[in-house]
């Protein structure tokens, strides 16, 4: 799967997605402090899912009905990083196909997508 990660994602889950195969680039090596507007647009131009721990994200596409390929928020704060990665990459590694222009939130419990463009 090609994916963005934000800068608000820990290093680690971008390190063990890269390790599963996945194809990602993150905004912290690339361009840190990039505006989310500019994150939104890298990851929609190259077709990427875009990974973020950034709620402001959920208003852009919902309230002011941005597209995207595809936005997966963790919701994950508290937890160790070692446990972090594992949640994250179970649930990219279990439901590529809902993650597709979809709003996925992750948080300790529960994988849940919505479809805002449909």
């Amino acid at each position: 799967m090609n994916i963005v990660a934000d800068e608000s994602v820990d290093s680690g889950i971008v390190e063990h997605l890269r390790q599963d195969g996945h194809e990602v680039r993150y905004v912290a090596e690339m361009q840190p402090g990039l505006p989310d507007d500019a994150v939104l647009d890298l990851a929609t131009r190259e077709e990427s899912v875009l990974l973020t721990a950034d709620k402001d994200f959920g208003e852009m596409v919902f309230r002011l009905r941005r597209f995207t390929k595809g936005i997966v928020l963790l919701r994950l704060a508290g937890l160790s990083a070692a446990r972090k990665t594992a949640i994250v990459a179970t649930a990219l590694n279990r439901h590529p196909a809902d993650l597709v222009e979809g709003f996925t939130v992750i948080t300790p419990g529960a994988c849940r997508t919505r479809h805002p463009h449909q």
